[in-house]
């Protein structure tokens, strides 16, 4: 990013408040809420992101082995590939990190500001293969449907 920003204002640069101003669009601000402040509801016993499929909830409970451990975490699972479509050429392991841990706090502030009854795990997966941008997710899951470990 220091790079595209750099070559800015011939050369002199800009900062990334100025970049967001000069490239951004409303549109595109109340689109990313979807993304950096989603919502979320509580179903069934689960926290969702809001707008879940029912019948893939319950085609996942059918599962052999399934817990609502892992039923949560591929419910509320993002390849953070998927957010950009058509970006496959901007999309970089050091982009994709910052926003990944990024998204990971955001979710935990929101998941534990909205359930405090019910407080959340927040994952970010970074494949060991960085090529493997698929690989880089966030996902959460309840605490409570951990195993316990006694």
């Amino acid at each position: 990013m220091r790079a595209e920003l750099a070559r800015w204002n011939n050369g002199a640069g800009i900062d990334l408040e100025g970049w967001t101003n000069g490239m951004g669009n409303y549109g595109l601000a109340i689109g990313y809420l979807t993304v950096f402040w989603p919502e979320f509801v509580e179903y069934d016993g689960y926290i969702l992101r809001e707008g879940f499929s029912l019948d893939a909830l319950r085609a996942f409970e059918r599962q052999e082995g399934a817990t609502r451990k892992s039923i949560e975490c591929v419910m509320n699972h993002l390849h953070l590939i998927d957010i950009h479509s058509h970006d496959d050429d901007e999309f970089t392991e050091d982009k994709i990190i910052v926003l990944g841990h990024a998204l990971k706090e955001i979710y935990q502030a929101k998941l534990t500001c909205k359930f405090p009854h019910a407080p959340c795990i927040v994952e970010f997966r970074e494949p060991e293969n960085g090529e493997d941008f698929y690989g880089f997710q966030i996902s959460f899951w309840q605490a409570s449907h951990e195993p316990s470990s006694t």
